[in-house]
């Protein structure tokens, strides 16, 4: 069970901070809710205690993980993805919907990457951003810094592969 001030990430949302527990009606059935104070949008989340694990609900990474992730978002690796969009579609959705940041940090790259080749889809172009938003987040926890300064970051990272440089430069701002 984690407590009120705990930095947790929420799968499909992002990370946020615990600023609440509290009990709520919802649909005739009272529960125990983690009230989540996102950094992004300033925004709220209430998550049921009692399905926090099935959920996939952990706490935010230690900066040296995270240092990793921006590895993976600057790296040039070929990942086979399907050619149809649907599919493709789907194939980055499972790896989203896996809450595992390494994954979500490989969409965001090769959704880059297919970028800079031809236009995104609308739906690959809101998948892209929510996936961004989602180590965004986690990541303004993690080394404490604002929004703005995060994203600028994450951006750098991804374009550092059309730039011909190496993954490990990036993790030195931090």
């Amino acid at each position: 069970m984690f407590d009120i001030g705990d930095r947790v990430v929420y799968p499909m949302h992002g990370a946020g901070i615990i600023v609440g527990i509290e009990e709520r009606e919802i649909l005739g059935e009272k529960r125990k809710y983690y009230i989540l104070k996102m950094p992004i949008n300033d925004m709220n989340v209430m998550v049921p205690v009692g399905n926090a694990n099935e959920v996939g609900v952990r706490e935010i990474l230690t900066k040296e993980e995270m240092d990793e992730v921006l590895n993976i978002l600057s790296l040039y690796e070929e990942i086979e993805m399907p050619k149809n969009w649907n599919r493709r579609y789907r194939f980055n959705m499972d790896r989203i919907k896996s809450g595992k940041i390494e994954e979500i940090a490989r969409v965001v790259r090769c959704l880059e990457r297919l970028d800079e080749k031809k236009t995104l889809s609308t739906g690959e172009r809101k998948m892209l951003t929510a996936a961004k938003q989602i180590i965004i987040s986690e990541m303004v926890l993690v080394y404490e810094k604002p929004v703005e300064e995060i994203e600028k970051i994450v951006n750098e990272a991804v374009m550092s592969i059309w730039k011909g440089e190496t993954s490990l430069a990036k993790t030195s701002r931090l």
